[in-house]
């Protein structure tokens, strides 16, 4: 298991229940999440964060608008067996036994990684996410640099595909296509300011 400090949470010294947890999570000011009994604090997101969970949860739900399906951002767990994650964003459909605060049945996860993140969400969370029976997509986006990474559910087997500048990307799950450029529109790092100095046209 990660220590905290490999992770952006904060590793509580405390043992809960799972019952305890989730009636916690309704009244805390500060969200976590939860490992086996164990509690973990999360820790606040940069701009750079906010701006591609705002950009990829806005395009993601215009386009799913008047479909079963909805895209959650931030404030939504998933539960798998005795974990529960808080993605930064989830899209799920509409299923009887879903719960109004985490579902069981998301079709994509997306995670919005970084310096802090980046080692458990490419080790620990893409292992349990792959357990996930319904799970048809996992996406990490870098915040600190321009690269996509998505494992696709393929019969039994994942796939794993890089995307940088330059690239389309089709969200088989959902049935939708954006660029790279159009994900990390408005995001300031180094490769997006590269790329706009040499693209002078394109604003941000």
């Amino acid at each position: 298991m990660f220590k905290g400090k490999k992770m952006a949470l904060q590793k509580l010294n405390t043992s809960i229940s799972e019952q305890n947890y989730l009636k916690g999570e309704l009244v805390s000011d500060i969200k976590h999440e939860y490992i086996n009994g164990e509690l973990f604090a999360m820790v606040g997101a940069k701009i750079n964060h906010n701006r591609l969970a705002a950009t990829i949860n806005g395009e993601f739900r215009i386009h799913l608008k008047g479909k079963s399906c909805d895209s959650l951002q931030s404030d939504f767990k998933v539960r798998i067996g005795t974990k529960y994650f808080y993605p930064d964003i989830v899209v799920k459909c509409d299923r009887d036994d879903d719960h109004e605060e985490y579902t069981e049945h998301p079709i994509v996860i997306v995670e919005i990684t970084s310096e802090s993140t980046r080692k458990f969400d490419r080790t620990y969370k893409l292992d349990v996410y792959k357990t996930i029976p319904s799970l048809q997509e996992y996406v990490i986006v870098e915040q600190d640099y321009v690269m996509i990474d998505i494992y696709k559910r393929l019969a039994d087997n994942w796939h794993h595909t890089k995307y940088t500048l330059g690239d389309s990307i089709h969200f088989e799950s959902i049935g939708l296509t954006l660029t790279v450029e159009e994900i990390y529109h408005r995001v300031d790092n180094e490769d997006m300011l590269i790329y706009l100095g040499k693209n002078s046209k394109i604003s941000v």
